[in-house]
């Protein structure tokens, strides 16, 4: 019987609240980890890095990242500087990335800027909603073909959280437990 791969919560500013999927799938699932960042309001880029690449290191079986809005920058900056975090990343579920160099993005975030756009070198899934308010369609779909993503397009789902309505979220669990047992990137591309 296949292990399946540890997930990693990676959320983005100011945590996830109790109502949000994140919190949600954490509780629900033994095997799912939040990565807990010392600083949620006003993050450094450099030491959410550190805290991810850490909480990689720490498992012994590989770990799919399971990220939201800022925690979808975190990993693009994570794979700019450790590759593949030693072979331990299998793959990445990233929704709603937040387009940190738009003028909109809420300040207090340092080193996030600008968005690497190197391809990931693990299976990554891109989740986006038509209507972000942090991520236009376009900026999302452009992160998607730079780091090899296949992409996921939802309506009318604002910024995919707890205030759009998207608290348990079972659409993006199941797509984030297919994306456990996927052995390849080619398969992520295929996921729906």
């Amino acid at each position: 019987m296949k292990t399946l791969a540890s997930v990693l919560l990676l959320p983005g500013l100011n945590n996830s609240g109790p109502e949000h999927w994140q919190s949600l799938w954490e509780a629900k699932h033994s095997d799912y980890y939040r990565v807990r960042q010392k600083d949620w309001e006003t993050p450094r880029c450099v030491d959410w890095i550190k805290t991810l690449h850490v909480s990689i290191c720490s498992h012994e079986r590989p770990v799919v990242l399971a990220a939201h809005s800022l925690g979808c920058s975190t990993i693009a900056h994570y794979a700019a500087r450790h590759a593949n975090g030693e072979g331990r990343v299998a793959a990445a579920f990233l929704v709603a990335p937040s387009d940190v160099e738009a003028p909109t993005y809420p300040p207090g975030s340092i080193g996030f800027n600008p968005m690497p756009l190197q391809k990931l070198p693990f299976a990554p899934v891109v989740v986006a909603s038509i209507d972000d308010p942090y991520v236009t369609l376009e900026r999302a779909e452009f992160f998607a073909r730079s780091w090899g993503s296949r992409l996921i397009t939802i309506a009318n789902a604002g910024h995919i959280n707890a205030a759009s309505g998207h608290g348990l979220w079972p659409e993006g669990e199941a797509w984030l437990e297919q994306l456990r047992q996927l052995p390849s990137q080619q398969d992520a591309e295929k996921l729906s």
